[in-house]
């Protein structure tokens, strides 16, 4: 049966929500609003640990945020460019980067924050992207309580027109006194070049959205821009290029939206050798976890049987991928499998989610069904091992695609498979994320709330900040909030995207039905 959850419309924080993290280590979430209220959740029960109000000061719009790989730190940046690290057990303040004394209001405004791996013990790296496209690193010492701001990367877009397809770098030697994990880069440029200053589409160059990469062979910053340029820093071959430029981008055509092009988060997907030679069992669940974890039975049937199918057919893909050669000098060892070369996925203003290969070739470009038409992704996720990856849009649907078999080459993309829609707000999703060790999903957006989904259905759990505790043992009844009323969609054939849509009432004429009725008139 389905019931709907209390009449009360769910409510994390009073304001929309700004950020929101999740530390695999505490198991605990941590949410920001608009209104600089931090809030640290209990994952399970949903409880409040604890809460900091006005952390950047009265009045100072905290608008990003980052857990360190550890777990015990996490970093906060705000409307007027200013950072701090805190404590998360604790929510000490530790250190900060205080807002420059010739800086213009929100012209340094934080829109995302990674933290790097230390080259150095009991040093903090943090790279962040400001709003204006600036991309710079940010470095604390153990023994200083200011943060300072060491690194900056130039501005390569207008460099990259006119069908300039990549420029050099020049690594710097400038001597540091301890090591960072990119280096000091200049741009290698003709003296001639003069950047374009009376284009108006110039206003849309801005880098929007950055992603990296840093495991063994590669070195890489994936940017997205406004106007839907992609660029790709690589600082182990010097070189900085463009992976993908649409036609026109550069060019103000009014009739499209100055923003039609506009890439709203960017996202490396890269298999370790480590996770290629798991198991089929460990896939996105196997069977056994399926059993033991079955989700609640709507009234539309189970929502459990696609994941069924779909992870007993992935196991059979994995298998066979995984079968590796034996090694000739030593019988019985397989050989390791090697890491394949990452791919590059973008979410975009139109729609569209599309995969690339770091040389630009478009691999898959696909339209989520959601039972509407496109509307603007905001945000992407995957697990640790590159199995499924999830998306949010802009109306508050939720859309989980299993990639487990595409990311092996040669990247078929019939093996790029949307398995669920959900509706999990009734307005635009800031974030989504996937928990691997609950099967969950969490979603945080601008209606102020952030609420918990089973990830096999797209059933609902609840909300933080609900009074009753999180029952993540699945019931029988099928929950939704107050404000949604969708039900969640399985998607059984990639075909069904493209067949005619079949009405339910289709208006045509049963003569066999109403054969009586026409035989007494007549």
């Amino acid at each position: 049966r389905m019931i709907q959850d209390t009449k009360q419309v769910p409510h994390t924080h009073e304001r929309e929500i700004n950020v929101m993290l999740y530390n695999k280590y505490f198991h605990q979430v941590l949410t920001i609003c608009s209104e600089s209220i931090i809030r640290v959740w209990e994952l399970e029960t949903g409880l409040q640990v604890y809460q900091i109000l006005e952390p950047h000061g009265f009045n100072t719009e905290v608008t990003s945020a980052a857990v360190d790989e550890s777990g015990f730190l996490f970093a906060t940046g705000a409307y007027n460019g200013t950072v701090r690290i805190w404590d998360f057990g604790s929510g000490q303040e530790m250190k900060v980067l205080p807002e420059g004394k010739d800086w213009k209001e929100d012209e340094h405004c934080l829109r995302r924050l990674i933290f790097l791996k230390a080259q150095e013990k009991h040093q903090h790296l943090v790279l962040a992207l400001e709003c204006n496209g600036t991309v710079k690193m940010i470095q604390g010492k153990e023994d200083d309580v200011y943060l300072m701001v060491i690194w900056e990367l130039p501005d390569v877009v207008p460099f990259l027109q006119d069908g300039k397809h990549a420029v050099h770098l020049r690594m710097s030697t400038r001597d540091r006194n301890m090591a960072i994990p990119f280096p000091d880069v200049e741009l290698i440029v003709e003296r001639n070049f003069s950047q374009p200053t009376d284009n108006p589409a110039m206003d849309l160059l801005r880098v929007n959205c950055i992603d990296l990469l840093q495991v063994e062979g590669y070195n890489l910053i994936a940017a997205g821009t406004l106007n839907g340029v992609i660029i790709l820093w690589n600082f182990v071959t010097s070189t900085v290029k463009k992976v993908y430029r649409p036609e026109d981008c550069f060019t103000v055509n009014p009739d499209l939206h100055p923003k039609h092009f506009k890439i709203n988060d960017i996202l490396f997907l890269f298999r370790t050798p480590e996770c290629a030679r798991r198991s089929s069992q460990d896939s996105i669940c196997s069977s056994s976890q399926c059993e033991s974890s079955k989700g609640p039975q709507s009234s539309k049937g189970s929502k459990q049987s696609i994941h069924d199918s779909e992870v007993k057919g992935e196991q059979t893909d994995v298998t066979v991928g995984q079968q590796q050669p034996m090694d000739k000098k030593h019988p019985g060892i397989a050989n390791l499998p090697e890491a394949q070369p990452p791919i590059l996925v973008t979410a975009h203003e139109d729609g569209h989610l599309r995969l690339w290969t770091l040389e630009g070739r478009l691999l898959k470009d696909m339209l989520p069904f959601t039972k509407h038409s496109a509307i603007s992704l905001t945000s992407l996720y995957t697990d640790s091992c590159t199995r499924i990856l999830l998306a949010g849009n802009v109306e508050g649907h939720v859309i989980l695609c299993n990639i487990s078999s595409f990311l092996d080459p040669p990247h078929d993309e019939k093996k790029f498979k949307q398995l669920l829609s959900w509706r999990a707000h009734s307005l635009e999703i800031i974030q989504v994320i996937y928990v691997e060790e609950k099967q969950v999903v969490l979603t945080a957006s601008i209606d102020g709330s952030v609420r918990l989904w089973y990830a096999l259905n797209g059933h609902y759990c609840g909300y933080f900040g609900q009074r009753r505790l999180f029952e993540l043992s699945q019931t029988s009844d099928f929950i939704l909030p107050c404000d949604v009323t969708e039900y969640p969609v399985e998607i059984k054939e990639e075909s069904k995207f493209t067949e005619k849509q079949k009405y339910e009432y289709p208006l045509i004429f049963d003569r066999e039905k109403f054969e009586d009725i026409l035989w007494k008139v007549s």
